[in-house]
């Protein structure tokens, strides 16, 4: 594993920890961190010893957004053909295994997100939120304009990207923004529960399937839903965790699960359909 300078990376038991880790600068988003978090996520895609991961902040906040240090060149004209202002590949939801985002604090601007592209979100009763873009000039990123309709529906979405206003832990799960907001103290821990619950109790491959499957969702019909999970049910079924699953649920012990997301994954459908 590559050292990393501005995120942390733990393992254990499963669970990877990618900590966001410039805290003088409330974790600041900077290119290196960009580079270094999409680095963290391939790893967490190929490494099958792990099962879920969670992404949070080191200190008080969980990234302040963009690094405005350079004040007015923070935003300057980019003439690279390499933008892109989504600034981590790959994206959170590409990598097949689950991703929660503990939000341990203040997550505004690319922070939010980036945390947005996560699958799951735990979040701090005294932490601010919002996508503050519009108010810098600039304009949301990240893909938001597609996830967070997704999570809120258009007019709460609206009432944050147009507005660019902040919001505080109890609104952002009233309005279906975060999966749960709890004391900042509790923020990790919570987290690590879905992990180990995660970590324990599911079948690798049956989870990343299923969540790739869910991601793309939107996207497809219902009779295309219906396709795909009766292709990826045939790839499931008969095989070793489909009969592991219900044997260990009826002796009454945790499941020897064999597949893997790297030698069992599917020929994944409508891939090679013109």
């Amino acid at each position: 594993m590559r050292d990393y300078e501005d995120i942390r990376f733990e393992l254990n038991e499963g669970i990877a920890v990618i900590t966001l880790h410039r805290p003088e600068q409330m974790n600041s988003f900077s290119g290196k961190m960009g580079e270094e978090l999409g680095d963290a996520y391939r790893r967490c895609d190929q490494d099958d010893d792990i099962r879920v991961a969670i992404l949070t902040g080191a200190g008080v906040a969980f990234c302040a957004g963009a690094d405005m240090t350079a004040g007015a060149e923070t935003f300057a004209s980019q003439e690279i053909s390499n933008f892109s202002a989504s600034p981590v590949s790959p994206k959170a939801w590409e990598v097949r295994k689950p991703i929660i985002a503990a939000l341990n604090g203040h997550a505004v601007g690319l922070g939010l997100t980036l945390a947005l592209q996560c699958d799951m979100r735990i979040c701090a009763n005294e932490g601010k939120y919002g996508v503050l873009q519009v108010r810098r000039g600039v304009m949301p990123d990240a893909h938001c304009h597609w996830t967070l309709p997704r999570l809120v529906g258009t007019e709460r979405a609206a009432s944050l990207l147009l507005t660019g206003r902040k919001i505080q832990g109890p609104e952002a799960e009233a309005m279906g923004l975060v999966l749960k907001s709890v004391p900042a103290a509790d923020v990790l821990e919570t987290a690590m529960e879905i992990a180990r619950d995660i970590a324990t109790n599911t079948a690798p491959l049956s989870v990343a399937i299923t969540k790739k499957l869910l991601w793309e969702s939107t996207g497809l019909s219902a009779a295309e839903v219906e396709r795909a999970e009766t292709d990826l049910h045939h790839h499931l079924m008969g095989a070793s965790d489909a009969i592991e699953g219900p044997v260990a649920y009826l002796e009454r012990r945790k499941p020897e699960w064999k597949l893997t997301v790297s030698k069992d994954w599917p020929k994944w459908p409508g891939e090679d359909e013109d």
